[in-house]
């Protein structure tokens, strides 16, 4: 199978599921190395396609570019223990966080998509911070990140908002 044969089934076998597909699954199915898949996720972007790269997985999402809901993007500061409490936040409101960013002084923003959309999400991304020994971002910037964040209207977002704030998440 050539690269191209393998990228264009890869971008079919994302757009089936509706949960995301760890690079490691995705090595073991076309039977190559995750950085192989790593480098077919960058050239299938590359022409363009929504794939969205969570802390679960590769995922297909027709408008991950231009999410339809209004966004908005939030300064926060907090500890790592406050992580849950704020995703809690916004999805129990029923918004999405759909990235974290932060303003590095060496490399400029650096962003991660993390789609947590529900509760569980939240809590599932808790679970991985605590076995992994890797750190969030947010201790690049002295805890200071910004999340973008979806919600199916601007009312919505107000309250998420004010909510955050209220939990002095907001900067």
């Amino acid at each position: 199978m050539t690269g191209q044969e393998r990228r264009t089934k890869i971008l079919q076998l994302l757009k089936t599921q509706d949960i995301p597909l760890s690079g490691t699954a995705l090595a073991k199915e076309f039977g190559v190395s995750r950085q192989v898949i790593v480098q077919d996720i960058a050239l299938i972007r590359a022409e363009n396609h929504g794939i969205l790269s969570t802390n679960k997985g590769y995922l297909f999402r027709a408008d991950s570019g231009d999410i339809r809901q209004p966004k908005r993007v939030f300064f926060v500061k907090h500890t790592t223990e406050q992580v849950l409490d704020e995703f809690l936040t916004v999805t129990e409101l029923g918004g999405t966080v759909l990235d974290v960013a932060v303003e590095h002084d060496l490399y400029g923003q650096i962003r991660v998509d993390l789609l947590i959309e529900t509760p569980r999400d939240a809590r599932d991304f808790m679970d991985r911070l605590a076995r992994c020994r890797d750190n969030p971002l947010k201790v690049l910037t002295d805890d200071c990140h910004t999340h973008t964040v979806a919600a199916p209207s601007e009312k919505l977002l107000d309250i998420i908002e004010t909510e955050l704030r209220e939990k002095g998440f907001l900067l």
